[in-house]
């Protein structure tokens, strides 16, 4: 039941149109890691944008072939979208949640976290992480080969960290002291796939 709702959970927040169009990377030790953006699809396929900036230039040609190989994707959606990709993502990995991070990264990915996950508890570890604030989510980068749709967001976060050990002792890290962090994360779907989820597939220190 959870994983069929975070998969619904996704499937409401990742690239859907509505109509009213106001996007997802490597851990670094105990973590892994927009503003609108419309589409329109006339010709050629125009990429809009309002408020702040969520889209570096650089990746400008590349949203633009997603736009005109899917034209239920919408910008500002997916950004909303990934930002809450990476809160789900970074909270399952604190938690050990492997069940959960099966639905939601790829198997690469999932491998490394898994691993990391087993040499924590091995360690006696516990994480008592949190996401303190997304400070900016942007789209810096996108492809499409085939129907194979590629886009990278950059998330600047402030994470308070905290490491104990098994008897509840403080390893390392402070609650009362956030981290900035930033780091770059990928998702991927086959536009011509019936499942509307995009997928963590590479992680990375921006």
């Amino acid at each position: 039941m959870v994983a069929a709702f975070l998969a619904l959970r996704l499937y409401s927040v990742l690239g859907k149109r509505t109509g009213h169009e106001q996007p997802l990377p490597k851990p670094a030790e105990e973590r892994v890691a927009s503003q609108p953006m419309a589409r329109t699809i006339d010709v050629p396929a125009e990429v809009r944008e309002s408020g702040a900036r969520h889209i570096d230039a650089g990746a400008e040609t590349g949203l633009r072939a997603v736009v005109a190989a899917d034209s239920s994707f919408d910008v500002g959606q997916f950004v909303e979208g990934a930002k809450s990709a990476y809160r789900m993502i970074l909270e399952a990995f604190w938690k050990g949640d492997e069940e959960t991070l099966g639905w939601l990264v790829e198997d690469d990915v999932r491998a490394a976290f898994t691993a990391a996950i087993a040499e924590r508890n091995e360690a006696g570890h516990v994480l008592e992480n949190r996401l303190v604030a997304i400070e900016r989510a942007q789209i810096v980068d996108a492809s499409l080969e085939g129907k194979i749709a590629r886009i990278a967001v950059r998330f600047d976060a402030d994470i308070a960290a905290v490491t104990r050990d098994a008897e509840g002792n403080l390893v390392a890290g402070s609650m009362s002291d956030a981290v900035e962090t930033h780091d770059v994360w990928t998702f991927m779907r086959n536009l011509r796939s019936d499942d509307p989820n995009w997928k963590l597939v590479e992680t990375d220190e921006a």
